[in-house]
């Protein structure tokens, strides 16, 4: 529902803005393909051209993080097509809601996650999120008003899924608990996302990302003078610039690396990456 009321949106607010739409069968049964197979037959009379990707045959015993990731991987793929045809840098639009951001940075509280991730959402990347000031209810009603049909996802009702527990049980009775939770929790993210922006800035600033391989690199002297918790901190953010998300264990090592590692000295991430150090430079990258 939410990705129809936004395609019907953005048809009849800003038509010209809209490249493609972009719809994905994840293959976990006929909803799925119903769903993508509407998108397709509801995008054409909105004049909004249409791509459809399919999920790979193991796609209905993925876990939701696999679903995720490959239909980001799918977007992008997309985003750069448009972006080669047109000549200009394409953006992914989602219909994330209010609601979302909420389940959402409950879920990262409930993890343990650093200010980089209770940002949730809000977060800068190359996702925009038009409707993400608005509440379910809301969109729901808009959609109603403009016609839109859609296709239910029968894993919105599946217990067996860590978000649909949050949204149907723990979020109301701790809302019932504080009143106002989801203001708070909003907050935060705000807050988390301001901080977040700023730690970019300084790792974009002393760090340089080489496309080919997939690296980054900072000098050492730029990393000079930073305590452990700092590094802790601008580690996770340099190695974002290159698609890696570093967890705990490495980000402890990574901050012990720089404040103890000699010249030639590497240590290696999970996922197949490593640091090296040289004279003058740390470097993330694949293993060499």
């Amino acid at each position: 529902r939410d990705s129809m009321a936004l395609m019907h949106a953005v048809a009849r607010a800003a038509p010209e803005s809209a490249q493609v739409v972009a719809t994905f069968d994840h293959g976990t049964g006929t909803a799925a393909t119903r769903a993508s197979d509407l998108a397709d037959a509801r995008a054409g009379p909105l004049g909004l051209p249409v791509v459809m990707g399919h999920a790979v045959a193991t796609a209905r015993g993925a876990s939701e993080a696999e679903w995720r990731a490959e239909r980001l991987a799918f977007l992008r793929d997309v985003a750069r097509g448009a972006s080669a045809h047109i000549g200009r840098p394409v953006s992914i639009a989602t219909a994330h809601r209010r609601d979302d951001q909420v389940e959402t940075v409950l879920m990262r509280v409930l993890r343990h996650a650093g200010a980089r991730g209770l940002a949730g959402l809000y977060a800068q990347g190359e996702v925009v999120r038009p409707l993400l000031e608005c509440s379910r209810a809301e969109v729901a009603a808009y959609a109603e008003g403009v016609g839109a049909v859609w296709v239910e996802d029968p894993s919105n009702d599946s217990m067996r899924y860590f978000r649909n527990r949050v949204r149907r049980d723990l979020l109301p009775a701790l809302s019932r608990a504080r009143p106002g939770l989801d203001d708070d929790l909003l907050s935060l993210a705000r807050g988390a996302a301001d901080w977040r922006d700023r730690v970019d800035a300084i790792a974009s600033a002393i760090s340089r990302v080489d496309g080919a391989p997939g690296a980054v690199s900072v000098a050492v002297e730029q990393l000079e003078g930073y305590s452990r918790a700092e590094l802790s901190v601008l580690w996770p953010t340099i190695a974002a610039r290159v698609g890696l998300a570093m967890d705990w264990r490495g980000t402890v090592r990574a901050a012990a690396f720089t404040t103890e590692s000699r010249v030639g000295a590497r240590i290696q991430l999970s996922g197949g990456w490593e640091i090296w150090r040289s004279r003058h430079l740390f470097e993330l990258g694949r293993w060499r």
